[in-house]
């Protein structure tokens, strides 16, 4: 694969934490990796309105409100989860998949991006 575990004990200079907006891909076990993202409190509070936003579409539905309004409301959540998307995968590019780069080449971390990007456009 092309990533490796990360150092935990290893801190990142200012520069690079810039630069790698991904901290680490590390594996945890057979079928997931850890990413610390930096933005972590920014990303789970947008998150957290889109929840609240899904919420509010299921009151609408449950007080029969106007299909339009309904529709216009998933609409916007699902813009609002394509940023938080294009967010997440613009931090994989700069730091993990760059990293991949550096170190290795990155094929393996392009295929997947380019995987990635492709689900992402269905």
């Amino acid at each position: 694969m092309f990533w490796q575990r990360a150092d935990p004990g290893m801190a990142l200079s200012h520069k690079e934490h810039a630069a790698a907006v991904c901290e680490s891909c590390a594996p945890l076990d057979d079928d997931s990796r850890r990413v610390e993202q930096p933005r972590k409190k920014a990303l789970t509070n947008r998150v957290r309105r889109i929840e609240g936003q899904v919420g509010g579409v299921l009151n609408m539905i449950e007080n029969d409100r106007y299909c339009v309004d309904i529709l216009t409301q998933i609409s916007a959540i699902k813009s609002a989860l394509d940023g938080v998307s294009i967010q997440i995968l613009s931090s994989h590019a700069n730091g993990c998949v760059r990293r991949a780069v550096q170190d290795d080449g990155g094929e393996d971390a392009i295929d997947e991006l380019l995987q990635v990007v492709r689900r992402m456009m269905r």
